[in-house]
């Protein structure tokens, strides 16, 4: 490989250009070649509308993608719970990281805990899938919470609950970390309580597929357990035909002995919002050695929540 810069596409946010600027120290490391962070606007960040309207996250995603195919940049930086299921011709996943902490996490008034939090409280997040499980956690806990539906960055959702207007915001604890933002938050939300979104925690670095010496290079970051994990998880979401800002949660995770992984498990919920009903399911297997074992185990547990209604209430499904 030459010795010129590679050029990384990344989005403006301060979170994108956090997580785009470790990845690029970690291909530098292992191409020796200089990487600079090449700043690409996306529709998702100019648009105010809520993201369920305007198509759900993959609106971050579509202007990162173009610039790879019209080869403006050598590789992109994706949150992987954005990335549509669906892998355009002419680009591959080159490299799937070690997941970061995937748990949501709660920023409250008062260092409240979510359990804690007054009744009536107004809980922020632009995420229908975290206001289905926050509201069916309620209604089963005998708590009384309002969530109300945000946009913006980490700043701008934090800011509701400095400013009074909410009582607490609900945010992903890998972000806060990138950013170095992770003491600001007030509770850890188990993943009993609120399953993440599929891929949550998770980069996913893309490039075109004719590059094989770039893909070789990059596929030294590539974390094995990740990737067949969040392959399962997305799985899952492509099977129930469901977009990437339905109010589906999953999580696929390790089942270890001691120090010998033996099986990986795979948990799903969808829900309606308004948390009146849910359906949650889980699966375990041997740990998946290739992508088509990967893709099998999110299939079987979708098949058997679609059996169990979870079809009704997702909304509209994507197509």
């Amino acid at each position: 490989m030459s010795s010129k810069a590679l050029r990384l596409g990344t989005r403006r946010s301060r979170l994108a250009m956090a997580q785009s600027g470790q990845v690029a120290d970690a291909v530098s490391q292992v191409t020796g070649r200089p990487v600079e962070l090449v700043e690409i606007t996306t529709y998702g960040d100019t648009s105010r509308e809520h993201l369920a309207q305007i198509g759900g996250t993959g609106v971050f995603v579509t202007a990162l993608r173009d610039a790879l195919l019209r080869g403006e940049v050598d590789f992109a930086v994706h949150s992987l719970k954005d990335l549509p299921t669906a892998q355009p011709e002419g680009l591959t996943l080159a490299a799937v990281p070690e997941r970061e902490d995937p748990r949501d996490v709660i920023v409250a008034r008062d260092a409240l805990k979510f359990t804690d939090l007054p009744r009536g409280a107004r809980i922020g997040t632009g995420s229908p899938r975290r206001m289905a499980q926050l509201n069916s956690y309620a209604r089963s806990h005998g708590l009384d919470i309002q969530t109300v539906p945000i946009r913006g960055n980490v700043d701008t959702r934090i800011g509701y609950v400095r400013d009074g207007e909410l009582d607490a915001v609900v945010l992903a604890a890998a972000g806060l970390n990138r950013i170095g933002r992770i003491d600001e938050v007030t509770d850890f939300l188990s993943v009993d309580t609120v399953l993440p979104a599929p891929g949550q925690g998770a980069l996913a670095i893309e490039c075109a597929a004719d590059n094989a010496d770039l893909i070789a290079a990059l596929g030294a970051l590539d974390d094995p357990f990740t990737r067949a994990a969040v392959t399962a998880e997305r799985s899952l979401l492509a099977a129930l035909e469901a977009g990437c800002s339905a109010p589906v949660g999953a999580l696929a995770d390790l089942l270890a002995d001691g120090q010998i992984v033996k099986e990986m498990r795979l948990r799903g919920i969808v829900g309606t919002t308004d948390g009146s009903r849910t359906v949650q399911l889980s699966t375990t297997g041997p740990v998946p050695e290739t992508y088509d074992q990967a893709m099998a185990l999110g299939r079987e547990l979708a098949a058997e929540m679609l059996a169990q209604g979870a079809a009704g209430l997702m909304g509209e499904r994507a197509h």
